[in-house]
């Protein structure tokens, strides 16, 4: 790996997403040699992925290097790689370019998608956890309605126009409100020789409501929103199957359909030799203490996503959001600094900042400790916070100028097929 030999103490963080970046930053100019390796050389702000699948936003725009976050930080390292296996009895990791021996590890995986052992669904269902996933989803969109234009099968074109979306939480719902505005403002001037009204948008959610993490009148609302905008809502249905073709339902609801998009669950992201039962949860989270030590392990650590740090509040650990990574990565990079020093650590109190989530175009719900609104200034706020939070200024003008060019024309630019996504039509016919 070429990493220098140090008289201070290795600090490896594995993963770059909100939880190692928030680390790393912590530990910057402290007297620590801090190595962060990550599969992907830059780090993605993940609650804008819905728009690059809708083409809002091109993708490099919610993507920043991570060298270039880092680059002013002394004794910080950045490496390429994936890793295979932890040792923990020899302080040691095994990656795709070479072992590595660590002081202290940090465990910054994140999630991915859980398909709750439906292979199926896996292998048929497109999901949107990275920028490759989104741009797929776009490309398999945008053909889709390519293919609808080729035939003069009325059925089959009903199909190659209908989208089924699992999953009734933030990424659901964001989703379909960017698909409903899409058939509503876009499709029309694109399509004029299509009947784009005949396009279908189904949110389907296995309980009795959708944001079923937030308010009762922030569900109800973002309901609301959603029908006027011709989003047909099932609520109380589990899918069964997808074969690529027909969604099969429990309550024996079919849907004929291209596009299945699953955004029905995460779980951890694990690492062998850290997946043993006794400190992972079903979800495949990592148990952790208060000081987010993995139980059992005094110097190996975990945060964010993958950290399931069980409270009286919440059992099954923290909500798998940006927030609670941010601040379990700032306290644990201020922990290091006080268990180097010897000083006692400081237990992780969550701060709930609330939550929100966008229907659309001037339609929001929003969430915070003590005020819920809902509407335009919600929309505003969902904006406001989300440019606040995107890393680099470069970013911020750039999807800042993309917001107000498509709400002034009512359009989405980045309707490009750059990467086929490839399909069989053939079972549609």
């Amino acid at each position: 790996m070429n990493i220098p030999k140090s008289n201070y103490p290795r600090i490896i963080i594995i993963g770059g997403g909100f939880a190692g970046i928030s680390l790393a930053k912590e530990l910057s100019k402290k007297e620590v040699q801090v190595l962060l390796i990550d599969k992907n050389n830059y780090h993605t702000f993940q609650p804008l992925l819905y728009q690059v699948s809708t083409g809002g936003l091109e993708p490099d725009s919610i993507a920043y290097p991570i060298r270039k976050i880092l680059k002013e930080y002394p004794n910080f390292y950045f490496r390429l790689a994936n890793v295979e296996q932890i040792l923990p009895e020899t302080n040691t990791l095994i990656s795709s370019i070479g072992t590595i021996d660590y002081d202290y590890l940090v465990l910054a995986t994140g999630s991915e998608t859980n398909f709750f052992g439906n292979s199926e669904i896996e292998k048929y269902g497109m999901v949107m956890k990275s920028i490759p996933e989104s741009l797929n989803l776009r490309s398999l969109i945008l053909e889709n309605f390519e293919q609808a234009l080729l035939t003069d099968d009325l059925h089959q074109r009903d199909a190659l126009m209908n989208f089924v979306i699992v999953g009734g939480g933030p990424t659901g719902v964001e989703l379909a409100g960017a698909l409903a505005e899409i058939k509503k403002g876009i499709l029309p001037k694109d399509y004029p020789d299509l009947d784009t009204r005949r396009v279908q948008i189904n949110l389907i959610q296995s309980g009795d409501r959708i944001l079923k993490e937030m308010s009762e009148k922030a569900s109800q609302k973002a309901e609301d929103f959603l029908e006027a905008l011709g989003v047909q809502i099932w609520k109380n249905t589990r899918v069964k199957s997808y074969d690529g073709k027909i969604v099969s339902t429990a309550t024996e609801l079919r849907f004929e359909a291209a596009t299945f998009i699953w955004a029905a669950g995460v779980q951890g992201t694990v690492i062998k030799g850290l997946d043993a039962e006794e400190i992972r949860t079903k979800s495949k989270r990592i148990r952790v203490n208060e000081f987010n030590q993995v139980l059992g392990h005094k110097n190996i650590f975990a945060i964010g996503d993958i950290a399931a740090m069980a409270l009286e509040a919440y059992p099954s650990g923290h909500p798998m959001m940006a927030q609670p990574a941010m601040q379990q990565g700032r306290n644990l990079g201020q922990n290091l600094v006080r268990l180097l020093a010897q000083k006692p650590l400081k237990p992780f109190h969550y701060k709930d900042k609330g939550s929100m989530a966008t229907v659309g175009r001037n339609k929001a719900v929003v969430d915070l400790k003590h005020y819920k609104f809902q509407g335009i200034f919600a929309w505003y706020v969902w904006t406001f916070v989300h440019l606040f939070f995107l890393i680099g200024f470069r970013n911020r003008m750039i999807v800042f100028i993309n917001w107000v060019y498509n709400y002034i024309r009512f359009d989405r630019e980045a309707r490009l097929i750059i990467r086929p996504y490839k399909r069989d039509y053939s079972r549609f016919r």
